[in-house]
């Protein structure tokens, strides 16, 4: 099926979409500081520029996006209707750098913790900060 926008409006949806700054990754962000955790943003020289890089537990962390990264059996994530075989692909493409970045931070001894935005959802959020925290608790303890 053919796209039903023209090249030139497809072109501007897309420029409107944000890979920074995004609110999950905000509130994920205040969160961490609030509870006094310092960290570095969307550091270019570690694999894939985690959206936040805390160096004194050697922990990145990452806020994806479900649909960009293909959070399966998430509700967020559905292929759309047209252009599906080229969403496929491109999230198919994302899903394979998220892994091979996980792999190269992982084999330089960092921590690696993804999150997504459905987990950050009102009803999901204090149990994802939760988990968050004790990942750092258990990693002071080590």
């Amino acid at each position: 099926m053919a796209d039903v926008h023209s090249k030139e409006v497809r072109s501007y949806n897309m420029s409107q979409i944000k890979g920074k700054n995004t609110k999950p990754e905000m509130l994920v962000r205040r969160y961490l500081h609030a509870q006094g955790f310092r960290y570095g943003l969307h550091n270019k020289k570690l694999p894939g520029k985690p959206d936040l890089v805390l160096r004194k537990y050697k922990t990145v962390i990452f806020v994806h996006g479900c649909f960009w990264h293909g959070h399966e059996g998430c509700k967020y994530f559905t292929i759309p209707k047209t252009r599906t075989e080229w969403w496929r692909q491109k999230i198919k493409r994302n899903k394979e750098l998220d892994s091979q970045h996980i792999k190269a931070l992982k084999s330089n001894n960092w921590h690696v913790i993804v999150i997504y935005q459905c987990e950050i959802k009102k009803d999901r959020r204090e149990k994802t900060f939760e988990n968050l925290l004790s990942h750092f608790s258990s990693i002071a303890n080590v």
